[in-house]
This record gives C-alpha cells, sequence and structure tokens, in this order.
C-alpha cells in the first residue's frame, strides 16, 4: 500500500505503507509527508485547502483533531464520489505508466522502485490540470445534486 499527494505545482511525496493504515499513521503521515511537500513547493499551510475523501481514517477523531490542532482547512466532501477525486486519476496516471514498462516488476522491492520512478517522472502540468479541474468538478456534482457526472 502507498500513500501520496498533489499539488497544483506536482506530485508530493509518496510513502510506502507496511501493514494497515490507521489514523494515526494517517497522522503521522500528514505530519511529515504532506506538511513536508507543501514546505518543497513553499506553499503556505494556511493557503491550501486539503481534500481527502470520507474513508474512516481521515474522519477519524484522531485525525479531525489533528486537522484542527494543526488549523488546517478541509475541502467538504461527498461520500462515495472516489471518481472525482483527483487523486484517483493521478493513481490511474500512475497505474498508466507502470504498464508500459518494458519489463514487469520482479518482486515488491522492484514494484516499489518502478513506482518512485514513474511518480516522480509525472509532469507537473498534469497535477496543474487536475486541480484546475476542482471548480467544475463540484460544480457538476451540486448540479447533480450529488448524482452521475462526466467526471
Amino acid at each position: 500500500m502507498v500513500w501520496g499527494c498533489l499539488t497544483s505545482q506536482g506530485v508530493g511525496n509518496l510513502c510506502r505503507i507496511y501493514g494497515g493504515l490507521d489514523a494515526e499513521l494517517y497522522c503521522r503521515i500528514l505530519d511529515e509527508d504532506w506538511k513536508g511537500t507543501l514546505d518543497y513547493y513553499r506553499l503556505d499551510l494556511t493557503e491550501v485547502i486539503l481534500q481527502h475523501d470520507n474513508d474512516p481514517k481521515h474522519t477519524a477523531k484522531r485525525t479531525k483533531r489533528w486537522l484542527e490542532d494543526n488549523r488546517i482547512c478541509v475541502l467538504d466532501w461527498p461520500a462515495q464520489s472516489l471518481d472525482l477525486n483527483p487523486m484517483e486519476h493521478l493513481w490511474q496516471e500512475a497505474k498508466r505508466r507502470l504498464s508500459r514498462l518494458t519489463s514487469e516488476p520482479s518482486s515488491e522491492e522492484d514494484l516499489w522502485d518502478k513506482l518512485q520512478d514513474v511518480w516522480n517522472g509525472i509532469e507537473p502540468s498534469i497535477c496543474t490540470k487536475l486541480i484546475g479541474s476542482m471548480p467544475a468538478r463540484i460544480q457538476a456534482v451540486l448540479d447533480a445534486k450529488g448524482g452521475y457526472t462526466r467526471y
């Protein structure tokens, strides 16, 4: 399992997760890797909106407390709307690129190495386009009253 993020300026840190992901580990990833990504791109924490889905670890009391303690603005997100999440589209891009490699990963370690290479090769323009599509995505959800959209 991996965790990754994106900004309008490019992909963020990619984390390899051993075992499961719970709220405690998620908060540590946010603290180290998400904030590290913001620092890398010199993004002001107070001007960033975090978008994550309604996964239980994202809505856990521990996570909500961390977000409040760190004064993180979180985008409200409708349940079961993964197709609208720009991160899901970025994962699809990474999977497409992995599938085009000339050699199949030979091990879990090799897969991790190849994924990191693919991830770091994703052009910032792809992230910019995905983030830029958010207003239209949100408006589409509102217009469809939570129903089907083209995204």
